[in-house]
Formats: C-alpha cells, structure tokens, sequence
C-alpha cells in the first residue's frame, strides 16, 4: 500500500517585495515540515515577492528556471522534501505570468502552472493568463495537480484534474475578504464532488486593498476539512491518504456515473 503523503500547508504572507527574506523563511518552514515528517510544503500564491506590489510583480518576476528557484532546489535537497511555492514568472517574451513551481526532495523541479483564471482588475492589469489547464506531477504515489486561487472557483477545472487522475490539487491562494465562504465550504466541496484532496494554502493579513482571510485547509474526497488553519501564521500538518482516496471514490463513483454526452 502507498503511505499517506505528510502535507505542511505554510500559511503565510512572508514579506511584501522581499525574496531574500522569503526564501529565509521557507528554508526554516522546510526544516520544520520535514522534522514533523512531512514530504511535501506549499506555499502560497505569489509568496516569493509577495501579491500586491504593484509594479515590484515584473521587477521581481524570474523564469521558471532563474536563481531563486535555484536556491529553493538546495533548501528542498538539504531538507529532503517537495516544495511547492508561488512566484511571478518571467515568459521567454517578457510577459509575467502568476505561476506555481514544484521541486523534488532531490532539488529539481518537477512541474510548473500558470493561473489561467485571472481575478479582478488588479490581476489582469500584471499577469498573462496561462494557457495549460492540468499540470501534474507523481510524488511518493501520488499524482499532484496544480491550480491557483481562482482557478479553483471553477468547477470544470477541478474536474478536468480529476478525469486526469490527479489524486491531491495543490492550490496556492490569495483569497480575501469577503469571500471566506470559498475557503469554509467551496474547496471541500470540489473535493468532494471529483473525489480528490484539495491543499488550499492561503495568505493572511493585509496587502494595500486586500485582506486575506487565511483558513487555509486540506479538504479530503470525503468533503471534509481534515486541518483547517485560523487566520493567523501557521505551519498545519495533515495526510493525503491513498487508502482514503480509494474507498471514498469507490462509494462516491462520481467519474464513473458522468454522462459527458450530455453536457
């Protein structure tokens, strides 16, 4: 049988315009989650340089491959974990886009999505939409899948994920005020609904016009949040279990059941 994946959901904001820093704090948060058994963290959405920086998004944005995640390859390698974090992405043309990188335990990177749902006018005055809905990556018998915030809202995509087999969605957010209901009952129920996990890893405080509402959480096929952060910094453990997976999407045979004709 394969092992449940530990899962660290860093709920953070780090600090604004600050990669240094950042990186500072996802090695510790790394040591830690490692330490407390877990084999994959993730961060929020944008948390290298922070989300509303205005102008600092292009300044501070870097290709997929560029030096801070260089850096973030040996945190992952020294601690011995995944890491999943959120950054503004520097495209071969210039453009920027709101992107999630995943590093192997080893320090290479195994997979990177750009938000292909952009929210509100903040977003798409900065970041190129991405184009690829599914992203995935296995990671200790897992298949991982990746969406950002928004992108999450969207019903179709988390069940284009699950038609593609994804078994745990890793969902950097920046989700604000006054949309807690997302985070308390949306996210557990596209889990529920695809039959998956879903890690929705979300900022806190405020950030000029937005006020993040943390509640991060790893919602189980079960519908159920089985760790929920409050609002506040926190560093929160729990288990994507395989065996979960299977007997929830054997009593809940959502997939199977679809008639797609008829949509």
């Amino acid at each position: 049988m394969t092992p449940p994946l530990r899962t660290a959901l860093l709920q953070s904001s780090g600090k604004l315009s600050d990669v240094e820093q950042n990186i500072e704090i996802l090695d510790d948060a790394s040591r830690r989650a490692a330490q407390a058994g877990a084999g994959l963290l993730i961060a929020p959405e944008m948390f290298l340089t922070g989300y509303a920086i205005g102008d600092d998004v292009h300044r501070l944005a870097e290709p997929a491959d560029g030096p801070s995640a260089r850096r973030l390859g040996a945190v992952a390698a020294r601690h011995g974990i995944a890491l999943a974090y959120g950054y503004p992405e520097r495209g071969t043309a210039g453009e920027t886009y709101n992107a999630v990188q995943l590093i192997g335990p080893d320090g290479l990177p195994l997979a990177n999505y750009r938000k292909t749902h952009l929210f509100g006018d903040f977003e798409r005055a900065y970041f190129t939409p991405g184009e690829t809905p599914v992203v995935q990556a296995e990671l200790q018998g897992l298949r991982l899948g990746f969406l950002i915030c928004y992108d999450v809202e969207f019903p179709e995509n988390v069940r284009a994920h699950a038609v593609a087999g994804t078994d745990l969605l890793v969902v950097p957010t920046a989700q604000m005020q006054p949309f807690e209901f997302v985070a308390e009952s949306v996210v557990p129920t596209r889990a529920f609904e695809s039959q998956l996990y879903v890690a929705y890893v979300n900022r806190i405080g405020t950030e000029g016009e937005f006020d993040f509402v943390g509640l991060s959480c790893l919602a189980g096929p079960d519908g159920i949040a089985h760790a929920r952060a409050a609002r506040g910094e926190e560093l929160l453990l729990a288990d994507a279990d395989p065996e979960l997976l299977r007997a929830s999407r054997a009593a809940n045979p959502y997939l199977a059941d679809r008639r797609p004709e008829l949509y």
